[in-house]
């Protein structure tokens, strides 16, 4: 894609409202942190990097075949696969023929299963791309299974049935529908004609407006990216709105009793929502479910600096409710999550507890090249990012936590600056020394990644045991291409402070013009340096979360203009989060 009631019992509430504080799980459990740490290739469209080459990808897709699991996206020339969710593997495979004088290989691609084959389908409005097969994906053995598909399909998914009936659902525009269509699964021909699945309707539901700030100024929002999930004999079509550049890109279903509908909203609307943190957007992805039948949600994160199309992935604990609700938790969304390792409940949290322990925290750095300021590496934001003024081996950067704390995770997020590269390119790497200090004079090597060859762009380390430390400094000793340059210098764990008193002054205003749109508003906390808000459309409902850094108001612009919406908040800073408000109703 490259276009975009009454209260329910205190103890049923609280058990959804605890999720930002878990309980530790079992301590054996590996971790991850989104943005996922994939060896990203870099935009191969020239007109796309005239603000500067960097990584992109998008609009993934991840299929469990043969006990494993295989992610494939945007224009990366070959995809991903792994059997844990955690260490990928990068198979080299171009699916364009020589005739295609295109630049979108595999773009937004169509992945499903057969019996024992894995297929694919790359976007396209023409009709001779051909869908590829394989039974050993892990060595790169493909074969065409259709020379020239007849169906030319953009943002293309393919749907099998449980009756053994093929189902092909696409579109991409701000105009048109997504579409639905059987298909012969043995011919793979079209079988009768396309059907209107449905198309957005911004004036009734506030997410679907487009723009950064849901306002419709410019274009009309796009529907697009879609994705077939069955659930208890009901029918989940997913889809992506309403632009891919902006923080509230989205997934949002609706639901239908037969493959081809009539579909009808899910209340819950978007399903799929992160507009607040370190890496925002949750759109665009599909719906899987893991070995032990968890259900996870993979999805699209937004950049967007050096071009519209600047983008990243991500990976979210979804599910469905005791009433069949589909949902996405993304509360601490980019902090570290727990990875499967067994049966799960998703309603409850996959976050470890370990905090964000250097948010806007002094930094000292070696060199800074013009404007890309070093306190750019721990404002979380993902957009901005601090620069060293060269690539040599001993630029460094330094986060002091401001007390000795206890460190579990490092995220380092490296930003492209100056980067030479168009495509996928081999040889690829990074390597560092991370150090840590008592009190910023006596260094000791944490992590030494100084003969590392592998590509890590968003490079997670959980180290293998807790330390005490305040101090900590990166040192470059290799970048693959530009200047050594950070947008996220994070360290996770936990400080030895109080946790944050309780929000209070919280009051929701919703617009009696606009229904779709409410200002929420509270007292200040000076013990605070972000806060979690929690909406939905009952009290043990509130499965979307906002998190908001260096406010105390926030213009919340997603709702459905008919139905009453729900609202608490909480505070955070580096030792933990305070208790929720009461829950407060605005009708």
């Amino acid at each position: 894609m490259l276009r975009i009631l009454s209260f329910f019992s205190l103890f049923t509430l609280l058990s959804f409202a605890t999720q930002a504080q878990p309980n530790t799980p079992a301590p054996t459990r590996r971790t991850y942190c989104n943005p996922l740490n994939l060896d990203y290739g870099y935009t191969p469209i020239p007109g796309f990097a005239t603000a500067g080459r960097h990584r992109a990808t998008a609009d993934p897709v991840i299929t469990r075949y043969k006990g494993d699991y295989y992610l494939f996206s945007t224009n990366q020339w070959g995809y991903w696969w792994s059997h844990d969710l955690n260490h990928w593997k990068f198979i080299p495979r171009h699916f364009l023929r020589p005739e295609h004088k295109v630049y979108d290989d595999l773009c937004a691609p169509a992945v499903f299963v057969l019996g024992d084959t894995l297929l694919v389908y790359g976007s396209t409005h023409e009709k001779n791309f051909p869908i590829w097969m394989s039974s050993n994906p892990k060595s790169d053995d493909w074969k065409e299974a259709v020379h020239n598909f007849q169906v030319g399909a953009w943002d293309p998914d393919f749907f099998l049935d449980t009756d053994g009936k093929l189902y092909l659902y696409w579109g991409s525009s701000n105009e048109f529908p997504l579409y639905g269509q059987q298909i012969s699964r043995k011919t793979f021909q079209p079988i009768g004609e396309p059907k209107a699945m449905f198309g957005l309707n911004d004036k009734q539901f506030g997410w679907q407006r487009f723009g950064e700030y849901l306002d419709n100024t410019f274009l009309d929002p796009f529907m697009e990216g879609a994705w077939m999930t069955k659930h208890n004999g009901r029918y989940y079509l997913q889809y992506g709105a309403p632009g891919t550049e902006f923080s509230g890109y989205a997934d949002g279903v609706q639901v239908a009793d037969q493959p081809l509908g009539p579909f009808t909203p899910q209340p819950h609307n978007p399903f799929a929502y992160k507009p607040g943190g370190f890496v925002r957007g949750a759109g665009h992805g599909n719906t899987f479910q893991d070995a032990w039948a968890n259900w996870w949600h993979v999805s699209t994160t937004v950049i967007n600096v050096k071009n519209n199309f600047e983008r990243r992935l991500g990976l979210w604990p979804a599910g469905f409710d005791a009433d069949g609700t589909l949902y996405t938790n993304t509360t601490f969304g980019d902090y570290p999550h727990y990875l499967p390792n067994g049966p799960a409940d998703h309603l409850q949290p996959q976050f470890t507890g370990w905090m964000l322990l250097n948010y806007q925290r002094p930094v000292r750095v070696s060199s800074t090249l013009g404007s890309y300021l070093p306190n750019y590496a721990v404002d979380e934001s993902i957009k901005t990012y601090w620069s060293a003024a060269t690539a040599n081996p001993g630029e460094y950067i330094q986060t002091d936590l401001g007390s000795v704390s206890t460190v579990r995770a490092i995220q380092i997020n490296y930003a492209d600056q100056d980067a030479t590269f168009l495509g996928k390119s081999k040889g690829v790497y990074h390597q560092y020394k991370l150090y840590s200090s008592l009190d910023g004079k006596t260094w000791k090597v944490l992590v030494d990644k100084s003969r590392n060859k592998t590509d890590v762009p968003h490079d997670y380390i959980e180290l293998p045991a807790p330390i005490k430390t305040r101090f900590l400094k990166l040192e470059n000793v290799h970048m693959p291409t530009g200047k050594f340059a950070i947008s996220g210098l994070r360290v996770f764990g936990l400080g030895s402070g109080a946790k944050p008193t309780p929000v209070k002054g919280f009051v929701v205003l919703r617009t009696e013009k606009d229904k779709r749109s409410a200002w929420l508003r509270w007292a200040p906390n000076d013990k605070a340096y972000a806060y979690n808000i929690y909406t939905g459309l009952a009290p043990d409902k509130l499965y979307s979360c906002i998190m908001v850094h260096g406010a105390n108001d926030y213009y919340f612009k997603g709702m459905d203009k008919d139905r009453p919406y729900y609202f608490t908040i909480e505070a955070i800073n580096e030792n933990g989060v305070s208790t929720r408000t009461p829950v407060t109703l605005a009708k």
